[in-house]
């Protein structure tokens, strides 16, 4: 009950906000439901007067909410499936994550950039977007704002590529093959891989889907090692300015721990897609979720005043990204 009481009229706020913004997002998915969330979540908080009683459960679903949700994501990683399936990609997602990275990382010194932001857009823009930036936001203690900002750039750049990579694979004579593995590493957002995979399928009459998602679940699972080396670099961050002894357990985040428990799971005992299925759509609700909690925490006139370097950011790790991974291609032997 006490529970309730602190956080219930932001948690209700939340779901109110997340429920029409899941089905906008069904329909349009190359937006999809958590930027619909947070540009209301946004202008909602211009409208609030009295903030005060939903501020606790607001904070509660932005933070532990949105560690649920990474964990619910877990049930929908067969790791058998996805590495059997997958593996002919792992050369060029690795490449692309290295290539994400490290413009992101050069981009943070010379632009100087904020850290927080520099490491969301990279690793949202290299990983799987949304779900990349709600496993890292709570590891590298990001705020709200820059959460938002970062969902904002990878938004951007998910919606021209939706658009545009379609054309562009049919200009470059990209195969069947080729296609889905361009979509599944060079767009960020699970949405907007399959928005872009079936504008293929219908200009083409093939079959990319499912290799495109393949692709793209196969580089979700790089969301464990980077949290995990994230997690520790932060630790040791902390240690080095306040003197203290650093300690694994307390930078440890056990929410990816448990989602890796739940692709374990799901591995182990071969769950079926009629479990499966629900938890991941309930992992997609959660983020939704989490994501109106962000824009109701967020200041829609500073996000625009301050989003000029993350977006340039955002810009050259996409086209980093994409450049690689037709080039990996190319030296493979795939196109």
């Amino acid at each position: 009950m006490n529970f309730l009481k602190k956080n219930g009229a932001g948690l209700l706020l939340c779901l109110i906000i997340a429920v029409p913004s899941w089905f906008l997002g069904q329909a349009l998915p190359v937006i999809g439901g958590p930027v619909f969330a947070i540009l209301i979540g946004m202008i909602l908080t211009l409208i609030l007067t009295k903030k005060e009683p939903f501020t606790a459960g607001i904070n509660y679903t932005s933070k532990k909410i949105l560690q649920a949700a990474v964990v619910f994501l877990g049930f929908g990683m067969n790791l058998t499936e996805i590495l059997a399936k997958g593996k002919q990609s792992l050369p060029i997602i690795i490449s692309t994550i290295a290539t994400s990275l490290i413009i992101a990382f050069i981009l943070y010194k010379a632009l100087k950039l904020r850290t927080n932001n520099a490491i969301l857009v990279g690793v949202g823009s290299s990983i799987c977007g949304g779900s990349a930036i709600a496993a890292t936001a709570p590891v590298i203690e990001a705020t709200d704002e820059e959460v938002a900002q970062s969902i904002s750039v990878i938004f951007l750049f998910n919606v021209l590529a939706a658009l545009i990579f379609p054309t562009l694979g049919s200009m470059l004579g990209l195969s069947n093959e080729g296609f889905g593995l361009f979509a599944g590493t060079a767009i960020n957002d699970t949405s907007s891989v399959t928005a872009a995979a079936t504008a293929w399928d219908g200009i083409h009459g093939s079959n990319t889907l499912e290799s495109a998602a393949i692709v793209k679940m196969t580089r979700t699972l790089a969301i464990i090692p980077i949290t995990l080396i994230l997690a520790i670099w932060r630790g040791k961050k902390a240690k080095n300015s306040a003197g203290s002894t650093f300690s694994l357990k307390k930078a440890f985040p056990f929410f990816v721990l448990f989602f890796m428990l739940a692709s374990v799971v799901t591995t182990v005992f071969q769950l079926p897609v009629s479990v499966t299925d629900p938890l991941k759509e309930l992992s997609k609700f959660l983020i939704v979720m989490a994501m109106a909690a962000i824009g109701l925490n967020t200041n829609i006139v500073k996000l625009v005043k301050t989003g000029g370097k993350p977006i340039f950011t955002g810009f050259c790790c996409w086209l980093g990204i994409s450049l690689v991974s037709l080039g990996m291609q190319h030296v493979l032997g795939i196109w």
